[in-house]
């Protein structure tokens, strides 16, 4: 076979942030399971980096019911109901868990589990630990990975699947020195994290170029709402290294005020009910606005103050926030941030069932790389919780999954191969079409869209996928693929947004008037695969 090594498991779990390692954790209970991470596991993905919380159940005056409805609501009516009550009712369990792990969690005097409120919630139910919630997730799941037999392949490039038929029956990797491995499992899971370093600014690490959307389209699965980006209200926008990184919803939930450069209180205008906690693609559209009709700051964003606060709340419950703007030169306890909108999340994903099955056999997903559960929006603190309860459930059925003989086509192997001595003879940089992409991107697909535009942005990802890429060393080969990953994301998400002729929840189509609300439209999921593309239609009650 032409190939280094070859590797033989039952279950394959593609993505090393929570989702993947609460897969592989539960996956090693039923039989051989291998963990691949591009990056080291633990370090990378966007597990680690998440500040705000986990969104559970916790306390009698809340409910499972009101969680549903207000994550209902927040996605603009475009979830899958069953997905969400999935969701909702395990959540607490998968808390249970992780506490029951290890996992130090800020407690009240009462001993209970501490919860802040979050945007678009009618309860406080965010539990959370300080600002640093997905480091102490990701710390405590990787410690139970260790206590288990998975074997983990570290800072390995997946770079397409395997199949036999319809089946996947694994993956194609090259390893750090850019040597191809042959993965064959009896069930694979994708739990690659998200895509939006397709954008020139984005909350995402460097490794959230979407590549489990794009190696599951090209092994012919279907996608859903892949239009629906979420642009976090809060990025940092200076110095220029830092545009882009998270400034957390946690900084509201503690009582931040989002002002202009008049000093207004402007959420006022927007959602005078809910005000700064309203949900994110609300104050995402309201802080773009006030600084496209020129009341932002002189950094081009507007302000977010905690100066009113007490210094001991800043200092204990924001001390990552504290230490990221002391670096910038801003110490938060007497100066507002200067914050504006940046790619945060992509609500769509895989077309999963229940138990996390995509349209193809012998493929899971789960987290981030999963549609379905979030709609047009996503509440904050909803996708830590997501990563635990879909993660273990991706896990436990892909791991029950039958024991089978995996047949490998050679010709798979060979025309990867030849994919990647192109590279070694192109002539384009991948750095520079990566930046290319990204600034298209964020001309044409950003927060207010319109089909002209939208449809420059495809055309650009198509000539840009086009270029033939460069790998200067073998070790460079993943940086090729990487990038043609990104512009295969990049044009699904444009092809989807010309798709979806009406505007809902983080996806609004400036081109097209509309009547109706979200609760009221006509239309359900945008789905795309290398079959067929369109978008569903739903029954709508008076």
């Amino acid at each position: 076979m032409l190939a280094d090594e070859v590797v033989d498991c039952h279950v394959l779990v593609i993505g090393s942030g929570g989702a993947g390692v609460r897969a592989a954790i539960e996956a090693s209970q039923h039989g051989d399971t291998v963990l691949i991470s591009k990056t080291i596991v633990g370090k990378g993905g966007c597990t680690t980096m998440a500040e705000g919380g986990f969104n559970a159940v916790m306390r009698d005056e809340d409910s499972c019911g009101i969680h549903f409805e207000d994550t209902m609501k927040g996605g603009a009516f475009l979830n899958d109901p069953e997905l969400v009550n999935i969701l909702v009712k395990e959540a607490p369990l998968r808390m249970g868990d992780l506490i029951r792990w290890g996992a130090v969690f800020d407690f009240t005097d009462a001993d209970e589990v501490a919860q802040r409120p979050f945007g678009g919630q009618r309860f406080p139910r965010t539990c959370y630990a300080g600002d640093r919630t997905g480091h102490e997730m990701i710390t405590t799941l990787v410690e139970r990975l260790d206590a288990t037999d998975v074997t983990t392949l570290q800072e390995f490039t997946v770079i397409d699947l395997l199949k036999d038929g319809d089946r996947v029956i694994g993956a194609m990797a090259l390893d750090e020195k850019g040597n191809l491995v042959i993965l064959k499992a009896d069930s694979t899971i994708l739990a690659t994290g998200g895509g939006t370093k397709v954008y020139d600014i984005s909350t995402n690490s460097s490794s959230g170029t979407g590549d489990g959307y794009a190696v599951g389209y090209r092994a012919g699965a279907e996608l859903i709402d892949m239009e629906m980006i979420q642009f976090h209200p809060t990025g940092a926008v200076f110095p220029y290294d830092a545009r882009g990184r998270l400034v957390t919803e946690a900084v509201r939930g503690e009582g931040g005020l989002l002002l202009n450069n008049q000093g207004e209180r402007f959420m006022k205008k927007y959602d005078p009910q809910r005000m700064e906690l309203s949900t994110r693609d609300v104050v995402a559209r309201a802080i773009a606005t006030e600084i496209q009709n020129g009341r932002g700051s002189p950094n081009g964003g507007v302000y977010l103050d905690v100066t009113h606060l007490p210094r001991e709340q800043i200092e204990t419950r924001l001390p990552v926030m504290l230490e990221q703007f002391l670096k910038y030169g801003v110490d938060i306890r007497t100066t507002p941030m200067e914050v504006a909108p940046t790619a945060h999340h992509i609500m769509g994903g895989h077309r999963i069932t229940p138990e996390c099955r995509t349209t193809l056999p012998g493929l899971f997903a789960c987290g981030e790389v999963a549609g379905g559960v979030h709609g047009a929006n996503r509440l904050g603190g909803n996708a830590l919780a997501e990563t635990q309860v879909f993660g273990r459930r991706a896990g436990d059925a892909a791991g029950r999954e039958e024991k089978r003989q995996k047949k490998v086509d050679v010709a798979q192997i060979t025309r990867q191969q030849e994919r990647l001595d192109r590279f070694m003879t192109g002539t384009k940089s991948p750095a520079r079409i990566r930046m290319l992409l990204q600034q298209a991107m964020w001309d044409g697909a950003n927060i207010f869209r319109n089909g002209t535009d939208l449809k420059k942005a495809l055309a650009a990802t198509g000539v840009l996928a086009d270029k033939p890429l460069r790998a200067e060393t073998p070790r460079n080969l993943a940086e090729c693929c990487t990038v043609e990953n990104m512009c295969l994301v990049a044009s699904l998400i444009c092809r989807s947004a010309l798709i979806r002729e009406e505007s809902r929840g983080a996806h609004v189509r400036k081109d097209i008037p509309q009547t109706y609300d979200a609760e009221h439209s006509p239309f359900g999921h945008t789905f795309i695969s290398k079959k067929r593309q369109g978008i569903e239609k739903r029954e709508v009650r008076a």
